[in-house]
């Protein structure tokens, strides 16, 4: 963990441009001041360090000053003789103030002594009266002799060069710091000086005495109040991982536990970050840090706060009164106390909230355990008594908190139904599973619920899939098998049973679902008809299916479908009929579009939102596998815009449906829509990483600087889930994409093969998803076998092109096995990657091949705009290569074109260094970049020798310099290339154009 003081600036980018646009009206000749608010860890400090530091790097000098808290009686001017000793230690910069009796005196800390002479004080004035825009406020002769002397000083530094003076944490100022701080502004003007004090806006209750200073210095010209606000989520979440980052990837789900808790403050992220915790205690030092301030207060103020820690993050009044214990008039008292000392503040509701959460937190960890039961118990009582006082989700939480387990089963039950009512099916599990764990618990459960446990079990696992937890479906229906036994009636062992199955392969364990599946149908007989047989057939067929057993799976379907219709079974028939078009890849396309809108119908008339949001998934996904990119969206919008009306958003449909959304978004081109739906700011399930993972190909297409973190993150994912195939081939085209542009070939053979094997392994009949690792990892491994051919390197041209065979020989292999089980029906998508794979093979074998470039461009052409940008790029070079010029320059200029219009970094940098070395001429590109303008001559010289693969120590001798030195040229080299190595630093020169030809 970096210190704090090292700790890097995050957000407040519109803030530091506010502030340095003060510091270049000064610069100009017009002061300026800002009071600088902000709750304590907020990060005003970090943003003044910034400021400071990009001040003096503007020329400007820079005074600072801190006030320290010395409780009622502070040593006086303490901010001012901070910020002037440097002034004093160099004669250089102001050189009357060591002739400035009332200065020294002040800096020495003895009492200011009697007036200067006139000559004295026109020499600190340099001749001229002070400038002034009003009246300053009256003082006593002495202290006036003293703030002349100080406004003095500032006129005379500010003549020669422009002047920034902080003064951190003015709160703490003492009575004579904030009149000269008054003084000062109400004197200088027309002065190229700006001052900023900064001050905790939460330390400031009603009679703090910096209060009427404030509102009088924002009424002087000039003079501007700027509140840091907390730090957006997005923010806090870039600055935890980047503080992690020394310490490896950070699992998400530790980043968002830190967000949500630190609420926007980043002293609070970084002390949980330090902690480790991510969920648990408080830290002891920040817990000492947030009750020092509740400690402060009056006995009754703080049973207040301790009563409304346990009540929750937002209290009612009346409750307070109820169970604080207080007298009205001592509980009114009370209130305005915690109220006015920002510990408390009323919400637009009437009621009282902790300022921040971890406030709350500290105050509950530092009660007795039998004082919050108590409290517990008398919030609970006061809440069943009193109706409207409160959700059935706070009486649960109550009763379970002071050890009333009965009425926290019932609660509980009460509160999963009204979360169920109102869509919130997150909430809803919650409450059920909290039922669930009391049951054991409570004598007469079934009683108080109104039904047994196996019926509370299945409930509970159909939320769970609700929500996209299938692992934790698949658990509670096992559990609902245990607690029936083998005796138990057949027909409700068999609906959990086939129940368990439906869950089963959301978690990619087909095999099992098709156990559980023929173990339901074992149970119930074909004749008569049922409901449980329909559906246990129909959910048999669809696993059988899965697992190969084709004659097993066409009858049952045949039975099912026949039982459906037999029945009236509307969602089991439109179920079974999507099974059987899944099973029949070649059907004429007419015939399953109306197949798949009449189980639409049937489905929406069953009210079955599973079957439902199935249909419309396999609707999308038929349009999507023909090319049809707009009609996918429009069928996926649809889909999901219901999800989120149901609450049902991370259900396995509608996050498939999300997932193709995005990825439809992200082939369209538009990355900014793709990234909104993406979602990257909301909590998802595990299961459904993949919608989440998918923006990582438009941050990587960008060059995000936070895509490499987040590749990691999604990558550390995969050995938990298994199972998730989409979430590792999601994140292998992004990582192999992001090894493209870094330039590091081996690492993008070594993701494409592990992937590759992976897919082989779990999906024995399609591999086609390696059609895309494959054709993007051969782009950076050709490059290598291009280079080590420039270079004669024999050895390392062998070494890529078998290593690039071995990527070919695998895509080869996917669409021999794809095409022996399902014949000539491969998606657009996947014979466009077809195409890039061929083409790219050539490139490795060294041909130019443009006519296998152009086809690739046109079978991109289906809609994925940024791929057919790309081969536009490649099939630009491979014409150049030509001898076709013209071509290569229409080809380039159309790639660079998207490229721009996509804010597609990487690409745009690597067409325009094609066309400064094809010398074509690139509408829009700007001049090209200078090599001697960003690398001295030696460094140009080593960048060189790096891209011959040369070592240091061989640098050093082919130069005639000390390995050491030839270390430090590196080093200067990858920073100003912005790299991570010295084989990114080689290819990112390389796509600048920065690389020498000599």
């Amino acid at each position: 963990m970096p210190r704090r003081d090292d700790a890097p600036m995050v957000g407040r980018a519109a803030e530091l441009a506010h502030l340095l646009e003060h510091v270049d009206r000064a610069a100009t000749g017009r002061a300026g001041a800002v009071l600088l608010a902000g709750d304590a860890g907020v990060g005003k400090t970090r943003l003044l360090d910034e400021l400071t530091a990009q001040a003096a790097r503007r020329g400007v000098r820079v005074l600072v000053g801190h006030c320290v808290d010395l409780g009622e009686v502070g040593l006086p001017y303490l901010p001012f003789v901070d910020l002037l000793r440097p002034v004093v230690a160099d004669p250089e910069l102001a050189p009357a103030t060591a002739s400035d009796p009332v200065l020294a005196a002040l800096l020495a800390g003895r009492p200011v002594g009697s007036p200067p002479a006139p000559a004295a004080v026109e020499g600190r004035d340099l001749g001229r009266p002070l400038p002034h825009r009003a009246a300053p406020p009256p003082v006593d002769d002495g202290r006036l002799q003293l703030f002349e002397s100080v406004a003095g000083v500032i006129c005379e530094l500010a003549a020669t060069t422009p002047l920034l003076i902080v003064l951190e944490d003015v709160h703490w100022a003492d009575r004579s710091s904030r009149d000269l701080l008054r003084y000062l502004l109400a004197r200088l003007v027309d002065t190229p000086v700006v001052l900023v004090a900064s001050y905790r806006a939460d330390d400031l209750h009603r009679r703090h005495p910096l209060r009427p200073l404030l509102a009088e210095l924002v009424r002087l010209p000039g003079v501007e109040r700027l509140e840091l606000a907390p730090l957006p989520d997005t923010d806090v979440g870039t600055l935890v991982r980047r503080l992690a980052a020394g310490a490896g990837p950070l699992p998400e789900s530790a980043v968002e536990d830190v967000v949500v808790r630190a609420e926007g403050n980043a002293f609070y992220a970084e002390e949980l970050l330090a902690a480790g915790l991510h969920g648990e205690a408080l830290p002891m030092g920040l817990t000492d840090v947030l009750l020092a301030r509740v400690e402060q207060r009056s006995p009754a103020a703080q049973q207040v706060l301790r009563v409304a820690a346990v009540a929750g993050r937002r209290v009612r009044h009346e409750l307070v009164a109820a169970v604080g214990g207080l007298g009205d008039g001592d509980l009114e008292a009370a209130l305005a106390e915690a109220v006015h000392h920002h510990l408390l503040v009323v919400s637009d509701d009437g009621r009282y909230r902790f300022r921040h959460a971890l406030l709350r937190e500290a105050v509950l960890a530092d009660l007795l355990p039998g004082e919050r039961v108590r409290l517990h118990a008398a919030i609970a009582a006061y809440l069943a008594g009193t109706p409207g006082a409160g959700t059935a989700a706070e009486r649960a939480h109550h009763a379970r908190e002071s050890n009333d387990l009965p009425g926290a089963l019932s609660a509980s039950l009460d509160a999963a139904s009204a979360a169920g009512g109102v869509g919130a099916p997150a909430e809803q599990l919650q409450h059920l599973e909290a039922a669930l764990a009391l049951w054991p618990a409570v004598p007469d459960a079934a009683g108080r619920a109104g039904r047994d446990q196996v019926a509370l079990l299945l409930e509970t696992a159909a939320t769970a899939r609700t929500v996209g937890e299938p692992h934790r479906a698949v658990a509670m229906l096992r559990s609902a098998l245990e607690v029936l036994g083998p005796g138990a009636d057949a027909a409700t062992r068999a609906r959990v049973h086939y129940t368990l199955a439906q869950a089963m392969v959301r978690v990619e364990d087909d095999a099992g679902a098709y156990r559980e599946s023929a173990a339901a149908m074992a149970l119930v007989p074909a004749r008569p008809p049922s409901k449980v047989r329909t559906w246990a057939a129909a959910t048999h067929a669809r696993m059988s299916y899965s697992v190969g057993r084709m004659e097993e799976a066409d009858a049952a379907a045949d039975e099912a479908l026949a039982a459906a219709d037999a029945l009236g079974l509307d969602g089991a028939w439109a179920d079974i009929a999507v099974t059987q078009l899944r099973a029949q890849p070649g059907a004429d396309p007419a015939w399953v579009l109306a197949r798949l809108e009449e189980a639409l119908v049937r489905a929406r008339r069953s009210a079955d939102l599973d079957v439902e949001m199935r249909v419309l998934y396999n609707l999308a996904t038929v349009a999507y596998e023909a090319g049809r990119i707009e009609e996918t969206l429009s069928w996926t919008r649809r889909a999901t815009q219901r999800a989120r009306q149901l609450g049902v958003d991370w259900s396995y449909y509608p996050a498939e449906l999300r997932h193709l959304q995005v990825t439809a978004l992200y082939m369209e081109g538009r990355w900014d829509e793709s990234l909104a739906e993406a979602d990257l700011l909301s909590r998802v399930p595990e299961m459904a990483a993949h919608v989440r993972a998918d923006a990582l190909l438009v941050l990587v297409g960008r060059g995000d600087p936070s895509a490499r973190g987040r590749v990691d993150w999604a990558r550390g994912l995969i050995p938990r889930l298994s199972a998730h195939i989409l979430l590792d081939l999601v994140t292998a085209a992004s990582d192999i994409d992001l090894a493209a542009w870094e330039g590091d070939p081996q690492r993008a053979v070594d993701v494409a093969l592990t992937s590759y094997r992976r897919l082989r392994t779990e999906w024995d009949d399609d591999h086609l998803g390696v059609l895309r690792l494959a054709g993007s990892a051969l782009a950076p491994v050709a490059d290598a076998a291009v280079a080590a051919r420039r270079d004669g390197d024999a050895e390392g041209a062998d070494r890529w092109s078998r290593a690039g065979e071995e990527l070919v020989e695998a895509a080869r292999s996917a669409v021999e096995v794809y095409q022996r089980n399902y014949g000539d029906t491969m998606g657009v998508e996947a014979r466009a990657w077809q195409h890039r794979v061929e083409a790219e093979a050539a490139r490795l074998r060294g041909e130019a091949a443009p006519e296998l470039w152009r086809a690739a461009v046109e079978a991109f052409g289906f809609g994925h705009v940024y791929e057919q940008a790309r081969s536009r790029w490649r099939l630009a070079e491979a014409l150049l290569e030509s001898g076709d010029r013209a071509g290569a320059r229409e080809q380039a200029t159309t790639a660079h074109e998207v490229a721009v219009r996509l804010g597609a970094a990487p690409l745009r940098t690597a067409v325009e260094a094609l066309a400064r070395r094809g010398r074509l001429d690139l509408p829009g590109a700007g001049r090209a970049p200078d090599a001697a303008a960003v690398f001295t001559p030696r460094e140009q010289e080593v960048l060189t020798l790096l891209a011959q693969g040369r070592t240091n120590r061989q640098v050093g001798a082919a130069l005639y310099i000390s390995e050491k030195t030839a270390s430090v040229h590196v080093s200067n080299i990858i920073a100003k290339l912005g790299a991570h190595g010295r084989t990114e630093a080689v290819a990112l020169a390389a796509s600048r154009g920065l690389l020498p030809t000599t």
